[in-house]
């Protein structure tokens, strides 16, 4: 089947998450009335659905490990990843809280107005900037979604300032690191430059480099990170996904081979300049 192809409701079954309700996917308007897929829909539903899958051994982590873990999803859109956890992993248990952050005022409103009708009490809304959200003093997880340029940065700091214990994050739409690659060309080694001469190339290896730096510095606080796809590109062509599971207070040798690109290649994205003079905030 094409991937952005219509799927009949007979068939949609076969789409679903074992324990996910076709109820829930008509409420957020993923499902139509008659319990048709459209195209678009499933390549969200499917970006959503294998990100859930990717992310169950931390849910069923936290919940085993804490009473009443927090998990929070940051830059959530229309929150459809927040709801599919919360069917799956909250509403069979009576603990736990689901907290979503989002900065635009429409969408926000529509998902609290969905959480009412779904009865989903410990699902709550703020609406904030990544950077600016008020988060409880410890999150367990921390996902972001698609979260554009810096607001990966921003969900990065918030994950490490929380202490969250896993953390799973699918980059967008990189654009700093190539703006500082090209202020660096004039200081770094002739050989490095060519790698990011070109414009074209510039923005294709400023978002690589991006994401390298990413993994190194959760690896820097103590995170054991594993880089994959989140799904295929016939879904999405942003579908880098770092997910992150902090087992050290640090981890020094990753320090050492993340200055050490820093200083090869010329540039401080934002997490960097925010959270190295931080060590001890993590404990």
């Amino acid at each position: 089947m094409k991937a952005r192809e219509k799927v009949e409701a007979q068939n949609v079954r076969a789409e679903l998450l074992p324990e996910q309700s076709p109820e829930l996917l008509k409420t957020l308007h993923l499902l139509t009335r008659e319990g048709h897929l459209n195209a678009d829909a499933r390549r969200k539903l499917k970006q959503v659905n294998h990100l859930v899958g990717l992310v169950q051994p931390a849910m069923d982590d936290v919940f085993t490990r804490y009473p009443s873990p927090t998990v929070v999803d940051v830059g959530s859109g229309n929150s459809y990843l927040g709801f599919v956890l919360y069917e799956l992993f909250f509403s069979k248990r009576d603990a736990g809280e689901l907290r979503n952050v989002e900065s635009r005022a429409d969408l926000v409103k529509r998902s609290k107005e969905r959480a009412t009708e779904l009865h989903y009490a410990r699902m709550t809304f703020e609406e904030a900037s990544i950077e600016a959200s008020v988060l409880p003093e410890r999150v367990h997880v921390l996902t972001a979604l698609h979260a554009c340029d810096t607001a990966t940065d921003d969900a990065i700091i918030q994950a490490i300032r929380h202490k969250a214990d896993h953390v799973a994050l699918v980059p967008c739409c990189q654009a700093e690191v190539a703006q500082q690659l090209k202020e660096a060309r004039a200081t770094v080694r002739p050989e490095m430059r060519s790698l990011f001469a070109h414009a074209w190339h510039r923005r294709e290896f400023g978002s690589h480099l991006t994401n390298v730096i990413r993994a190194l510095l959760l690896e820097s606080f103590g995170y054991q990170v594993t880089v994959t796809e989140l799904a295929g590109w016939e879904h999405s062509l942003k579908n880098e996904l770092i997910l992150g599971r902090r087992v050290h207070k640090e981890n020094r040798e990753a320090r050492a081979r993340l200055d050490q690109l820093l200083l090869s290649t010329g540039v401080r994205p934002k997490a960097v300049r925010a959270l190295l003079g931080e060590a001890q905030v993590v404990s």
